[in-house]
């Protein structure tokens, strides 16, 4: 991974090793998923992370803005962009686009940046730097975006537990605002009742944020 860093600039894909780990939901905001995730979240008073699309932001503010409200943002480009072939100006133009959106509906300032599918650019390292994020990646992501039923989404989750996970799941789809996501807010009450029973609490990724190693 150090390898890759020097190219790609650093990106943190796990917390300290102690019995937290972190909730992170990407390519929101979802009228429907988003909405139930927060109410899930909020019974449970787990914190979490939503890695937002600008684009979708601007269709949902009112939304992005109730999860600001109670949960760490972080930018997500602007229209779910693959970064790593993409130009130095381009991989600018998707952060900030982005990062306008989010300020706009929310009021806040995003501080946090993660890639679209992981795929980072040589390019991002300045762009984020010169937008004060933290770039995040994850330990462990569970394809449920392939909705491969909900207690299959929780099992992936449950056996892949470990102290400092980063867990990535989505609230929406990336391409579409309208993307079916139910399945993973349907998962998540078993998905923290499961954590929880082995032991582990919920961390929020502001924990991480200037964390670059």
């Amino acid at each position: 991974m150090m390898g890759m860093d020097l190219f790609f600039g650093p990106s943190v894909e796990r917390g300290p090793r102690r019995r937290r780990i972190y909730l992170t939901f990407d390519d929101g905001p979802n009228e429907r998923a988003s909405d139930a995730i927060l109410e899930t979240l909020t019974i449970e008073h787990a914190p979490a992370t939503f890695f937002m699309v600008g684009d979708h932001v601007r269709r949902f503010p009112q939304l992005a803005r109730r999860i600001a409200a109670s949960h760490l943002i972080g930018n997500h480009t602007h229209n779910h962009v693959k970064l790593h072939f993409a130009s130095r100006q381009r991989v600018r133009h998707q952060l900030e686009v982005a990062h306008t959106a989010i300020e706009w509906a929310t009021g806040e300032r995003p501080r946090a940046f993660r890639a679209p599918h992981g795929y980072r650019s040589p390019f991002l390292r300045s762009a984020a730097r010169h937008l004060g994020y933290t770039v995040f990646g994850w330990t462990f992501g569970v394809f449920d975006t392939a909705r491969p039923g909900v207690d299959e989404i929780r099992r992936r989750v449950r056996t892949r537990l470990r102290p400092g996970a980063i867990v990535l799941l989505h609230d929406g789809d990336g391409y579409d605002p309208e993307g079916d996501r139910m399945q993973t807010a349907h998962a998540l009450p078993g998905i923290i009742a499961d954590a929880r029973g082995a032991g582990y609490e919920f961390g929020s990724l502001s924990e991480l944020l200037g964390n670059h190693s």
